[in-house]
């Protein structure tokens, strides 16, 4: 395992510029990771309002999963993937091709973040990485991790401005419909890159609509919170270069049957140092 400061250089080929202060982890196939330490933070939207008002009809916007807001204990310290796992990196792992096959021609290719996986095939390239690397583990993360990570330290309907939404996430109004390469907008606070927008991104947890309910009437802080024990579809979140502004947002969920792939559909993982 590697440890790096400020600027850390993957042997996939391109850079990641910190501005933050979590460290990032390299494993072995030059993959970065940024060590989120265990936390206390509020999880779902604060002002539903605020979010509606972005709605052509805000009385129709169907957004009440995200509420309510609620503390969350992240017990553990999390390694979260710096950017989404790219073309090259599952052709590496996986040796196919999955998504529309002009992605695959373009010059960029290899930065783009792979699209067209389900649930399914998500979790199987955690299982083939972690067979080419003795320091981790990786599993897809929680929700709640993924909510964390992308807050970067907020608990705003974004962690920066809507006007400054363009400098830090691909959404239609600036992707020309596209996927762009990873890593080419401005990273969060925690140094992570395209947590909003680029690509959709699978999470590890079932969905229901009152999970935040059932999370908020217990204990608080909700302890690492995995989502419902049942149920069969499984949340995504983030937005994609195709979405609206509204939707491109820490607290925006949504959910498909795991056998869902689309083009605009990728992950990120979390590596998990073996003991």
């Amino acid at each position: 395992m590697q440890r790096v400061g400020i600027s850390v250089c993957l042997t996939l080929g391109f850079a990641f510029h910190v501005h933050a202060s979590p460290a990032v982890v390299q494993n072995a196939l030059g993959m970065g990771f940024s060590e989120l330490p265990a936390a206390t933070f509020t999880m779902g939207t604060v002002d539903l309002d605020v979010a509606r008002a972005e709605y052509p009809d805000p009385g129709k916007a169907d957004i009440g999963d995200e509420t309510p807001a609620h503390a969350v204990r992240l017990s553990h310290a999390t390694l979260m993937a710096v950017t989404e796992v790219t073309q090259e990196q599952w052709l590496r792992v996986m040796h196919n091709k999955p998504g529309p096959a002009e992605y695959w021609r373009r010059d960029d290719w290899a930065r783009l973040p792979v699209v067209g996986v389900d649930w399914f095939m998500a979790q199987r390239f955690t299982e083939e990485l972690g067979k080419l690397d003795d320091t981790f583990d990786y599993r897809l993360p929680t929700e709640a991790e993924w909510e964390y990570a992308a807050r970067g330290g907020t608990d705003t309907l974004r962690p920066v401005d809507v006007e400054d939404l363009q400098h830090y996430a691909w959404y239609i109004d600036n992707s020309g419909d596209a996927p762009h390469p990873v890593a080419s907008r401005e990273p969060n606070a925690f140094g992570l890159y395209d947590m909003l927008g680029n690509a959709w991104e699978w999470v590890a947890d079932r969905y229901a609509r009152d999970t935040y309910r059932l999370d908020a009437d217990g204990p608080s802080p909700a302890l690492d919170p995995r989502g419902p024990g049942s149920g069969e579809s499984r949340v995504r979140r983030g937005g994609s270069y195709h979405c609206p502004q509204r939707l491109v947002r820490p607290g925006y969920r949504t959910a498909d049957t795991p056998d869902k792939a689309y083009s605009v559909l990728g992950f990120r993982v979390v590596a998990v140092p073996r003991r």
